[in-house]
C-alpha cells in the first residue's frame, strides 16, 4: 500500500501500565490490515486491527524516543515509544490515514479474502428475513399488514423496503402521518406479543409549538385499535422532558396530549449521544490509569455517568415490557428514532421473547431492530471519516446492557460474555460486510451481499465458542422481568478493562464450564467404547467350544500374534483349591487364597507376571495385538491440562483472558484457535463425531480442517 512508506520501524517500545520500568523492545511492522509488534525476547505478539484504532496522540518528546499512544474502539490502550521523531511523525499519520478511510469502497471487507476452508461469500446473507421473522409473530393478520408503499424507500428511505402498519391505515395516513414525523419516519411494528399488544416505534413529531397533524392522530388511533383487549396505549418518549421541550424551538418536539385520544405520555431520560460519548471517554480514562486506588477509580466511575446511563436505558426497557405483558401496546420515540429507541424496543423484546434470548433469535433481533429500521452503524462506529460528533456507543450500550441481563439471570440465555465481545469488535472491524452503511438502502446500494463476507456465516461457524453451558430454555419460558435496584448494575470488566493483565480471573467461569462439557462428553464416548471393547472380549470368552472346529484365524494376546490354536484346556481344570493350596505350605496368606467375595478382600488388580491367554476371532474391528489395542485406547486424552496456568500456546500465541482457549482431545493440551486446525475421527470414541486435535496429533490422511 503507498500510504505506508516505512513498512517496519526497529528497537520500538511498548510500554506497560503495570511494569514501567521494564518495557518490552521490538519490531514493529505495518501490515494493510493490523499493527504488529513482536518482541524477539519474549516472544510475544501484539496485533491491533487499523480499523479498531480509535485515536492517535502524539505525546511530548521524551530522552527515549516520542512516545505514542494509541487508543482502539475495544478500548486497548498500547503506549509506544519510538526512537526517531522523524518516524513518529510518519507512523502517526500513516495510522490516522488507514484507521479513517477517506471513501467506504477502502473498508476491509472490500478487500478480504477468507479461506478456503471456511463458507463461501453466501454464506449468512440469507439467514435472516425481516417477513420471516414478521411471520414468527403471526404477521400478517387482521390488525396488521404489510404496507407495499415503501418497497423502493419512496415513504422512508431509512427504512426497511417491508414495513408492517395498521390493516386500516389507508396511503392517505401513511403518507401524513410520514410527511409529519422527522426523516419520515413514521409508527411502524416493530414487535407483537401473543395478547396483540404491540411494540411500534418512530422518530419525534414535527409539532413545534402548535402544529398538528389529522393523520399522525388517525395513525396513533389505529394502533391503539390494532389491540382489541385495551382501550388506550401509550407514547413513550425516551428522552428528558426538556430535551424534548428544546426540540419544539426547532419546529420539532413531541405529542400534544390535547390532540390524541385514548393516549397516555411517558418521558424517560435516556442521555443523547454526546451526553454517551462524553460519558464513555470519562469511562477509558478511568480505567486508563496507571495505578488506581479504590477511592479514584469509583469516583471517576461515579463522574462517568456510564452505569447510571445503563440501568437509565434498562428501566425504559423494563417498563415497556412490563405494559406490553400487561395487554397494553407502545408506541416507542426519541429523536430521530434510530438510536434509544432501537435500544429500547430490542431489549423490551428481549425481555419478552425467550427466542430473542437464544444465539439466532438475538441475531435476528439485531438484523430487525439495527439492521433494517436504519441505526447509523457506520456514523456511530465510525467506520470512515466523517464528522466526529457523530460517533456515539450506542451499540455498545445494547450489548452492556444485554451483559447486565445475562449476569442477572445467567440460565435464561443461550449465548455467553464472548459472544456479546465477537459482536461488538466485528461491529467495528469492517471485516465483514454485515455491519457497513446506515440503514437498509445503503446495504443494498453497496451490494455488500455480493461483495462481502457475512459476520453471520462466521459465526455460525463456530457456534460452540458462543454457547452458555447454564443455558436452560424451561428457566424463563416466558417474560425475564430482571431486578433493576443499583446494587444490580456492574461494571463490565471483561468489555473495558479485557486488555488489562492481572484484573480477571486465571480461570475465567466462561472458558472453565465449556471445557468442562467438552472434557466430560469425551470421556463419556470413551466410555461407551470402553464398554463396547468390554463386551466384545465377553462374547468372546464365553462362546461355545464347538466354534474350535471351525476355520477361523484367531488371535492370542499371550503372544501376540494371529495363530490357530486348538482350546482345550477347560475352565473347570484352572480352578484351583483355594484351601488346599494354603494348607499345602503355600505362601501366600489365607486372606490371598480366599474367594475373590471375601468381604476383607480388596479390589486390587495384581498385575499377572504373564498375561493370560485370551482367544478370539480376528476381526477388522479387533485390533490385532496388545500393542494395537494400547495404540487404540491411548487416542484419547482421559486428563486435560488445566486452563489457569497457561498463557501462552505451543505456537507462542499469547493466550489472554478474552482469547478463546480449546483443548485437543488427543494430548489434551490448552491450545489457541489456530492450533485447533483438524479434526478427525479418534477410535477410542464410540461416536462417528470429529474430535478436535492439534496438528501434532491429527492424522493427515483422515483429518479434515476445523469449522
Amino acid at each position: 500500500m503507498d500510504i505506508i512508506k516505512t513498512p517496519k520501524l526497529e528497537n520500538v517500545q511498548l510500554l506497560d501500565k503495570y511494569n514501567l520500568r521494564n518495557p518490552s523492545k521490538g519490531t514493529l511492522y505495518f501490515a494493510t490490515t493490523h499493527l504488529i509488534f513482536v518482541d524477539h525476547e519474549m516472544r510475544k505478539e501484539t496485533w491491533i486491527l487499523l480499523m479498531h484504532i480509535s485515536s492517535v496522540e502524539r505525546l511530548p518528546i521524551t530522552t527515549t524516543g516520542s512516545p505514542l499512544l494509541v487508543r482502539t474502539k475495544t478500548f486497548q490502550s498500547v503506549f509506544f515509544v519510538i526512537p526517531r521523531e522523524r518516524d513518529c511523525h510518519e507512523m502517526h499519520q500513516t495510522l490516522l490515514r488507514l484507521s479513517q478511510p477517506v471513501h467506504i469502497e477502502e473498508l476491509y471487507c472490500f478487500h478480504y479474502k477468507s479461506t478456503p476452508d471456511d463458507l463461501p461469500k453466501s454464506a449468512g446473507w440469507n439467514f435472516f428475513d425481516i417477513q420471516t421473522e414478521f411471520q414468527r409473530m403471526n404477521v400478517p393478520n387482521e390488525q396488521w399488514v404489510l404496507c407495499n408503499g415503501n418497497k423502493d424507500y419512496e415513504l422512508c428511505d431509512t427504512y426497511p423496503s417491508e414495513i408492517y402498519v395498521p390493516a386500516k391505515a389507508s396511503t392517505a395516513i401513511l403518507l401524513g402521518s410520514a410527511s409529519f414525523r422527522s426523516r419520515g419516519r413514521l409508527p411502524a411494528l416493530a414487535y407483537l406479543h401473543p395478547n396483540k399488544a404491540a411494540i411500534a416505534r418512530c422518530s419525534q413529531p414535527l409539532s413545534g409549538f402548535s402544529a398538528r397533524c389529522m393523520e399522525d392522530e388517525q395513525m396513533l388511533d389505529l394502533i391503539r385499535r390494532a389491540n382489541p383487549n385495551c382501550g388506550y396505549m401509550y407514547v413513550v418518549d425516551t428522552r428528558p422532558r426538556i430535551n424534548a421541550m428544546v426540540n419544539r424551538a426547532a419546529g420539532k418536539g413531541y405529542e400534544n396530549e390535547a390532540f390524541y385520544e385514548n393516549i397516555k405520555f411517558q418521558f424517560m431520560g435516556i442521555g443523547n449521544i454526546h451526553v454517551m460519548r462524553k460519558s464513555l471517554q470519562k469511562l477509558v480514562e478511568t480505567c486508563e490509569q496507571n495505578t488506581p486506588s479504590m477511592s479514584s477509580f469509583l469516583s471517576g466511575l461515579e463522574s462517568s455517568g456510564w452505569l447510571k446511563h445503563i440501568k437509565s436505558i434498562l428501566d425504559t426497557s423494563r417498563w415497556i415490557a412490563c405494559a406490553i405483558d400487561g395487554g397494553v401496546s407502545v408506541c416507542v420515540h426519541c429523536s430521530d428514532g434510530w438510536d434509544r429507541t432501537a435500544q429500547v424496543c430490542s431489549l423490551a423484546a428481549l425481555m419478552l421473547d425467550p427466542h430473542y434470548r437464544t444465539i439466532n433469535g438475538y441475531q435476528a433481533l439485531i438484523e430487525k431492530d439495527w439492521l433494517s429500521f436504519g441505526h447509523k452503524f457506520s456514523a456511530r462506529c465510525a467506520h470512515y471519516a466523517c464528522d466526529a460528533r457523530e460517533r456515539a456507543p450506542v451499540f455498545t450500550q445494547l450489548l452492556d446492557c444485554t451483559w447486565q441481563l445475562l449476569r442477572l439471570s445467567p440460565e435464561a440465555f443461550q449465548f455467553n460474555e464472548r459472544f456479546l465481545l465477537t459482536l461488538h469488535d466485528h461491529a467495528h472491524a469492517c471485516q465483514y460486510g454485515t455491519f457497513i452503511g446506515n440503514c437498509q438502502k445503503d446495504r443494498r446500494d453497496l451490494r455488500l451481499s455480493e461483495r462481502t463476507f457475512s459476520l453471520w456465516g462466521y459465526m455460525a461457524n463456530h457456534l460452540n465458542e458462543y454457547k452458555n453451558p447454564l443455558y436452560n430454555p424451561k428457566a424463563h419460558p416466558d417474560v425475564l422481568i430482571p431486578d433493576l435496584t443499583a446494587q444490580s448494575i456492574r461494571f463490565w470488566r471483561g468489555m473495558y478493562c479485557r486488555h488489562e493483565h492481572g484484573v480477571h480471573p486465571r480461570e475465567a467461569l466462561a472458558d472453565l464450564l465449556p471445557a468442562s462439557v467438552e472434557h466430560c462428553s469425551a470421556l463419556d464416548h470413551h466410555i461407551n467404547y470402553l464398554a463396547k471393547r468390554i463386551s466384545t472380549f465377553k462374547n468372546l470368552l464365553s462362546s461355545k467350544k464347538a466354534d474350535k472346529h471351525k476355520d477361523s484365524a484367531v488371535v492370542n494376546y499371550q503372544i501376540g500374534n494371529a495363530d490357530t490354536v486348538e482350546i482345550d484346556t477347560k475352565i473347570n481344570a484352572l480352578q484351583i483349591d483355594n484351601k488346599l493350596l494354603y494348607e499345602s505350605g503355600a505362601t501366600l496368606s489365607e486372606l490371598e487364597c480366599a474367594n475373590h467375595d471375601h468381604p476383607l478382600k480388596e479390589a486390587v488388580l495384581v498385575k499377572p507376571n504373564k498375561i493370560p491367554l485370551i482367544t478370539e476371532k480376528a476381526d477388522d474391528t479387533i485390533p490385532g495385538s496388545f500393542a494395537q489395542l494400547e495404540t487404540e485406547v491411548n487416542t484419547v486424552a482421559l486428563d486435560w491440562k488445566s486452563i489457569k496456568n497457561v498463557t501462552e500456546c505451543s505456537c507462542s500465541t499469547p493466550l489472554e483472558h478474552f482469547s478463546r482457549k480449546h483443548h485437543c482431545w488427543g494430548c489434551g493440551r490448552c491450545v489457541c484457535t489456530r492450533c485447533v486446525c483438524r479434526r478427525a475421527p479418534l477410535p477410542a470414541l464410540a461416536s462417528p463425531r470429529a474430535a478436535p486435535l492439534c496438528a501434532a496429533c491429527a492424522p493427515q490422511d483422515l483429518a479434515t480442517p476445523a469449522n
